[in-house]
């Protein structure tokens, strides 16, 4: 298993920032994995309406570390 270059990530997902970039590599994905996780998030976005939906998804994955895994942390 090989690590990804910079440039295997934008040939996969087009122009994106060097934070972006270094965050994925670190994460150990092969450029395999990358393509589908990628056809999954295009596939996903295709498949619901990009609104309210879209809009909501997005915010429930960046808390989830603020949410845990099972929901709320407060008790």
């Amino acid at each position: 298993m090989s690590e990804l270059s910079h440039d295997e990530v934008v040939e996969i997902l087009g122009p994106v920032n060097d934070a972006l970039v270094a965050q994925i590599i670190a994460t150990g994905i092969t450029k395999e994995g990358l393509v589908a996780a990628h056809d999954r998030v295009i596939r996903d976005r295709k498949a619901h309406n990009p609104g309210a939906y879209a809009r909501v998804v997005d915010i429930l994955e960046r808390s989830r570390g603020l949410l845990g895994e099972g929901g709320s942390t407060l008790e």
